[in-house]
């Protein structure tokens, strides 16, 4: 059965940092491109990152480019995202998911999604 399962969200204070994992079962990642999204209440679904180890490539959306950093730990099946330097504005539910084909910021070519964790900052 594949699954996906974030972990590491939480309550911050801004300025704060935090790193969310993305455990995979059921498939291997290392052969998978890995997205990171998130979405606050009453906002679209974001996409904020995604690394293709085939392709070699990594995406990071403007608004997390230098703040965050996507990496993959083949051997744990887990791929990672360093959240630094978080603002009220980063609060959300924060997702994985997986897909075969490109590094893609948009949602709809992801197959696998996770359940989601929560990131709270706030003072």
């Amino acid at each position: 059965q594949v699954q996906l399962v974030e972990s590491g969200g939480g309550l911050v204070q801004p300025g704060e940092s935090l790193r969310l994992s993305c455990a995979a079962s059921g498939f291997t990642l290392d052969y998978y491109v890995i997205g990171w999204f998130r979405q606050a209440p009453g906002k679209e679904r974001e996409g904020l990152s995604c690394s293709s180890s085939s392709a070699g490539s990594i995406y990071y959306a403007d608004s997390v480019k230098g703040r965050f950093t996507i990496s993959r730990d083949d051997a744990k099946n887990t791929v990672y995202l360093q959240m630094n330097s978080l603002t009220p504005e980063d609060t959300a539910v924060y997702y994985c998911a997986a897909q075969k084909y490109y590094c893609s910021d948009d949602a709809s070519p992801y197959d696998y999604w996770g359940q989601g964790t929560q990131v709270t900052v706030s003072s």
